[in-house]
């Protein structure tokens, strides 16, 4: 069975790719490790041909890590609302402490749509939400002291990697089962959880319970899976382009799996450049509309 995990990129469609260098740069320590082209071989990849020739980038917290995130330039879908849609909303970075880093925040290119509280589920977690330029959900979470439920890394630098991305899908049962059918990934219980976030873009009471369930991975990293209210709409692209928001997530895997059942975007490939470095990938499409990039761990 394949084995999902850690997180390798998270990857964010941006028609200002510049003004998100600089964002993440200046208000979250974020340094640009490469600048460069979308390749022909990378487009097929996304099975968006038009790409190519694209401009893209890379970036590392403080310039360390194998956790990209990726920005390729995407014409936007004027449409697309955060936390509004099905799809990967958000990417939760793990920072060493969440309300010195709301300071860092304040004024800059980052909305902030939650501020820092403890979550509802244990008051050693303390979270706050942005949304990003290019409408990225963008949570920053510390932790107070170590919790047996979740194995989660220590903060290196003040806001650091990606270890848990944010899928909103139709529900936690749908999410888990596809998960564990076809990337062994255990399965997990829904829990009733405060997402002030989710509510208030639906306009429901800030203390309305959403079910959310943690799907742990390898390398202390988890998809958290929350049931989207009624009313939400699917993640749509505009012809040739990426979902807008958070378009995939990267994922490394023992191997790429042989099932029939998937939704292959694109045939297999091997490319050279990070995250992939010489190794193969392909991208699959989930029960939510969310792409998921895999690539091989060797």
């Amino acid at each position: 069975m394949t084995a999902l995990g850690p997180i390798a990129a998270v990857t964010i469609a941006t028609s200002e790719l510049q003004a998100s260098i600089d964002a993440w740069h200046l208000h979250l320590g974020y340094e640009l490790i490469a600048r460069d082209r979308v390749s022909p071989a990378l487009a097929a990849q996304f099975g968006r041909p038009t790409l190519a020739g694209r401009q893209c980038a890379l970036m590392l917290p403080a310039g360390e890590g194998q956790t990209w995130l990726r920005f390729i330039d995407s014409a936007p879908d004027f449409a697309y609302r955060p936390f509004r849609h099905m799809g990967w909303n958000a990417a939760e970075l793990m920072v060493q402490d969440t309300d010195l880093a709301a300071a860092r925040v304040a004024q800059s290119a980052f909305r902030v749509i939650g501020e820092p509280a403890n979550l509802s589920i244990s008051d050693k977690i303390r979270a706050m939400q942005l949304v990003g330029p290019s409408n990225e959900g963008v949570y920053l979470t510390s932790f107070s002291g170590k919790l047996a439920a979740f194995d989660v890394p220590e903060a290196k630098h003040f806001i650091d990697r990606v270890f848990i991305v944010v899928l909103g899908g139709p529900s936690c049962e749908a999410s888990s089962e596809f998960y564990t059918r076809h990337f062994g990934v255990p399965p997990a219980t829904a829990v009733p959880s405060v997402i002030t976030v989710l509510s208030a873009a639906h306009g429901l009471p800030a203390e309305t319970r959403h079910p959310l369930a943690a799907l742990a991975l390898r390398g202390q990293c988890y998809i958290e899976a929350d049931a989207m209210p009624a009313g939400t709409l699917p993640r749509t692209s505009a012809p040739g382009e990426l979902p807008p928001g958070i378009s995939m997530v990267t994922f490394l895997v023992d191997r790429l799996p042989e099932d029939p059942a998937l939704e292959w975007i694109a045939p297999a490939r091997t490319l050279p450049q990070a995250p992939y470095h010489g190794r193969r990938t392909a991208v699959c499409v989930g029960p939510a509309g969310e792409w998921i990039e895999l690539v091989e761990r060797e």
